[in-house]
């Protein structure tokens, strides 16, 4: 009988043990060298997409705009009041020589003489006590102005508020519309961003827009409540953007937009006390008041004619306070 080699004679887990550890060694070595590619092809964990992002907010991711104006420098208390097409808005500044504000105090009211249901008396009260307002707040009796929008203008009761305000010793300014859009932007429109950016302001009685191009271009287009005046939806939005479409492209990086629509819409998305508020897409927003409805389509005819995906609300500037701005010589 032929004789088994010492191989053969061995057993089966003996030699899987045998054939294993050159193996596992072959392998420990090429792991500790390098030699095999750890970097494997695993899928993402979907949870930690854009984990570090906006937070979502409605319908949208909410974004921010983290722009600081200057703060004044021995600055001085200065006070408006506006007449708008809606009612009396007042504005307590603290301004410097060189123009730089911040607002100490902003009051935004309804006046019942827009309701015809307020006597000449009543109006006069109601001055008063704007008046009363910002002389605790320390503005001096030369510093307060009186402001009539080009919207109020078209509205006959502002009439008697302008003659009470007279006889009470007040100059009254009536701006235009072209001024005020002037007006709004030279509040609005910061000076680092005037090469690339434009300034909207949605009023009740119309809608200002205007820009830098070597001096400042302005545009008046319906305002928010233009249903009073039978105007039909796709015939504001079309002259809304054909207006839009006169912006240069090098201006339409970001828009600086204020007014009460615009105002109800930052509500909705206001992340606290900032002082600006980045708009959503005017299509996420569902409007049940008729005004706010008709704000929201002038503002997507904007959106539109431009491409601007960055429309800023901002929560302290008026056009009023850049009527102060322009008598701060």
């Amino acid at each position: 009988m032929e004789e088994k080699s010492t191989w053969a004679r061995l057993r089966w887990p003996i030699k899987a043990i045998i054939i294993a550890l050159p193996i596992l060694a072959i392998g420990y070595w090429a792991m500790q060298s390098g030699k095999f590619d750890t970097k494997l092809a695993v899928k993402p964990d979907s949870t930690n997409i854009n984990a570090t992002g906006p937070a979502a907010s409605g319908p949208e991711n909410t974004r921010s705009f983290n722009y600081q104006p200057e703060k004044p420098v021995d600055g001085e208390y200065k006070g408006v009041v506006e007449v708008g097409a809606s009612g009396f808005n007042s504005f307590v500044v603290n301004m410097d020589k060189e123009n730089r504000w911040e607002i100490i105090s902003k009051d935004f009211g309804k006046s019942f003489a827009y309701e015809g249901l307020a006597t000449t008396e009543d109006i006069r009260k109601g001055l008063k006590d704007y008046i009363g307002m910002m002389l605790d707040k320390g503005v001096k009796s030369k510093n307060i102005h009186f402001v009539i929008s080009s919207g109020a203008q078209k509205e006959p009761k502002t009439t008697v508020i302008s003659s009470e305000l007279r006889k009470m010793g007040f100059v009254v300014n009536l701006v235009t519309a072209e001024q005020e859009g002037k007006l709004a932007l030279k509040s609005v429109l910061p000076k680092a961003y005037e090469e690339n950016s434009f300034v909207v302001d949605i009023g009740s009685g119309n809608t200002k827009i205007s820009w830098i191009d070597g001096d400042t271009k302005s545009e008046e287009a319906p305002g928010a409540k233009y249903y009073e005046k039978d105007l039909k939806d796709e015939a504001v939005y079309a002259g809304v953007k054909k207006l839009g479409e006169k912006i240069p492209a090098s201006k339409r990086e970001v828009c600086f937009i204020i007014g009460g629509v615009p105002f109800e819409l930052a509500s909705q998305t206001r992340q606290g006390e900032e002082r600006f508020t980045v708009l959503n897409d005017p299509t996420s927003y569902k409007a049940d008041k008729i005004k706010t409805k008709s704000g929201v389509n002038i503002y997507k005819a904007l959106k539109d004619a431009t491409n601007c995906d960055t429309f800023v609300f901002d929560w302290d500037a008026n056009f009023t306070i850049g009527f102060l701005l322009s008598l701060n010589k």
